[in-house]
């Protein structure tokens, strides 16, 4: 998952509005949403590769979303990310209880961003930070770096998000999440990519004939605890696959 976008809102009828990209090589094989029939209780989709998943809802109204962190430098580590998320939608932790203990081992993974909540609280490790933190109410921004790092990407896809919290409908989430825009050289970020690279990672919807944008979703929480997950599948230069809605 490569960008991810919130609204955080403790006594809203919709406390929790979330649009997510995951970006990942096209020949990486991978399921889409769906209820895993070996952990009850547990949606997301699935990382075929791994095992693991990018974003999920799991029971008691859990939710976790992943991000790597971008480093060239950074040679990768043994075990996979993707096996975070679905260690806490299927455990019994609280958020900062799992935090807490994750972050005594993160060294076992690359770098990640882990966003873990329920209905009362939203936490984020950034294994870098290496302490966990919770968040308070606000509208929030998470792509390959820390919190709100105020790459051009980030920003526009905050403001999207921020027009369509006065009455969040999953449509405009969607297309705020396929918004193909590159921004221009000057304003690009220099996270050690590459010039060409840079730019093809610059806007929110990514599409290339080995590499883009293969899911966006949408989740809705609502103050009763109820769940929308919407995911569209796009495989090489952005083609349009299929839609999955859960609602629980």
């Amino acid at each position: 998952m490569c960008l991810i976008v919130f609204a955080w809102r403790p006594g809203h009828e919709l406390p929790l509005v979330m649009a997510a990209n995951r970006d990942e090589f096209y020949d990486r094989p991978s399921l889409p949403l769906a209820q895993w029939p070996d952990m009850p209780g547990v949606i997301a989709g699935r990382d075929q590769q791994a095992g693991g998943t990018w974003l999920g809802v799991g029971p008691q109204g859990r939710f976790a979303a992943l991000t790597n962190i971008r480093d060239p430098r950074q040679p990768p580590r043994g075990r996979s990310r993707g096996e975070l998320p679905i260690q806490f939608l299927n455990g019994p932790l609280d958020p900062q209880a799992f935090l807490h203990d994750l972050a005594q081992r993160a060294g076992d993974y690359s770098a990640f961003n882990l966003l873990l909540g329920d209905p009362q609280q939203l936490w984020l490790l950034n294994s870098r930070a290496g302490e966990p933190v919770q968040l308070t109410e606000g509208l929030y921004g998470l792509s390959n770096a820390e919190l709100d790092t105020p790459w051009p990407k980030v920003k526009k896809a905050k403001a999207l998000l921020d027009e369509c919290l006065i009455a969040p409908q999953i449509p405009s989430l969607l297309d705020l999440l396929h918004d193909s825009q590159q921004v221009e050289d000057a304003r690009l970020p220099d996270t050690g990519v590459g010039l060409n690279t840079e730019r093809l990672l610059s806007s929110i919807f990514i599409a290339t004939h080995s590499y883009g944008t293969r899911a966006s979703t949408v989740l809705l929480v609502k103050a009763d605890g109820s769940r929308t997950l919407v995911e569209r599948s796009y495989g090489p230069f952005g083609a349009y696959l299929n839609e999955v809605r859960i609602e629980r």
